[in-house]
């Protein structure tokens, strides 16, 4: 079907209806069906689209085609509500907050501090009863994100139906959790990542075991795996909505709509989630000179930076980049963006460096935002990254032998 030329027949059509109806015909019905049609055949042509799936290794592909069938069907975002930066804002009200009761662990870190872990154990698991050797995924959210974000529980809901067990990480101090030394957390340093799937690991060490990490949480999982190569208990990992070129990232979120809607939050939620470890942190830091931080680099450059032992903020921002360490990578990964996402813009996305990681499978979106992915008429339960996450990690757990052998 030529869309252009349906359109033009139809804005022809509105055109006239239009003016029959200055001379007091009744033109409000034609008005509202003659738009809704030409807003539906401009959604279907244009906003829902099937992803774009990079991936240079056919095994990986037509494993992801079979057992994860839902990265190469159209995604249909919420007709309402399909641009970036509404789906970006309205998720987080709009999406259900499933219930989920948390057992929490404080595991002590070799510089004397401490790290909160939230166990969903799923001792009720009917496929997998064995505790020993129930599956289990590591969880890692956002940058001011715990346990009780909503695309955590809806992970964790997914993980339950399937028969899963899944642990939180949460990052120092954000949790509830005192501060027992002046160190919180970065996108760039693994340490405290490293500690929780070792701890993880020995604790069920016959379990097969998977993380998943969304934006920030996704970043550093990437970090981690840049470093460790194939030198990890995990068997696999999925990304979602990851930075991964923070200078392009900080650079989209500082132009001035994307500063109003999201940047001067965000900095507004890093200070708050300091300001209770004040009389901790000051003993390092001129606290009243980070409370004045007016954007994430901002309170980068005075905070973040300087903890982790940077020269620069520009030498941060690199090493915190993910797409600098792509290419060693070392198990197969799966990452979902979209390409309207103001945290992670489009022309960012390293798609050329993906292609030489035969371990590396990415999936875009034209619509999505950061962290949305909401689909349905009225999307409060399921978004099109549930889904994703869903399948991919079944596929793993249940098929990850073939992933490199179909």
């Amino acid at each position: 079907m030529d869309w252009q030329v349906l359109t033009r027949e139809l804005s022809l059509y509105l055109e006239s209806q239009v003016r029959v109806g200055l001379f007091g015909s009744g033109v409000g019905l034609s008005l509202v069906l003659g738009f809704g049609v030409a807003y539906a055949c401009y959604y279907l042509s244009s906003i829902a689209k099937k992803p774009q799936l990079v991936a240079t290794n056919d095994s990986f592909c037509r494993f992801l085609e079979e057992y994860c069938p839902v990265v190469t069907e159209t995604y249909y975002p919420t007709i309402w509500c399909w641009e970036g930066r509404m789906q970006t804002l309205l998720r987080p009200f709009i999406t259900s907050r499933p219930q989920v009761q948390y057992r929490n662990e404080l595991i002590k870190t070799a510089d004397g501090g401490q790290i909160s872990l939230d166990w969903f154990d799923n001792n009720d698991s009917l496929y997998h009863p064995d505790a020993s050797t129930r599956p289990t995924v590591l969880l890692l959210p956002g940058l001011t994100g715990t346990s009780k974000e909503s695309y955590i529980l809806h992970m964790i809901h997914q993980s339950k139906t399937l028969g899963y067990r899944c642990v939180v990480f949460n990052n120092r101090g954000i949790a509830g959790e005192e501060l027992l030394t002046p160190r919180t957390y970065c996108a760039s340093n693994t340490e405290d990542l490293e500690a929780v799937i070792h701890h993880v690991h020995s604790l069920h060490p016959s379990a097969p075991f998977i993380a998943a990490g969304v934006s920030m949480g996704g970043m550093l999982l990437l970090n981690y795996l840049g470093k460790t190569g194939r030198d990890t208990p995990l068997m696999a990992a999925a990304i979602f909505s990851a930075g991964w070129n923070v200078f392009e990232s900080v650079e989209s979120l500082e132009k001035p709509l994307n500063w109003l809607l999201f940047n001067y939050y965000l900095t507004t939620c890093l200070q708050s989630s300091i300001s209770r470890h004040r009389q901790m942190l000051e003993k390092l830091f001129d606290m009243d000179l980070v409370m004045k931080a007016r954007t994430v680099r901002e309170f980068d450059k005075q905070f973040t930076s300087v903890m982790f032992g940077y020269r620069t903020i520009d030498d941060y921002y690199e090493d915190a980049s993910p797409c600098r360490k792509l290419k060693s990578v070392g198990i197969p990964v799966l990452c979902l963006n979209s390409v309207d996402d103001v945290f992670s813009p489009g022309h960012a996305i390293p798609v050329e460096t993906a292609k030489q990681n035969a371990n590396v499978a990415l999936v875009l979106t034209s619509c999505g935002g950061h962290i949305g992915f909401l689909e349905g008429i009225w999307p409060r339960k399921c978004t099109y990254m549930d889904r994703v996450f869903k399948q991919f990690v079944q596929a793993v757990f249940e098929h990850g032998n073939k992933i490199f052998s179909m």
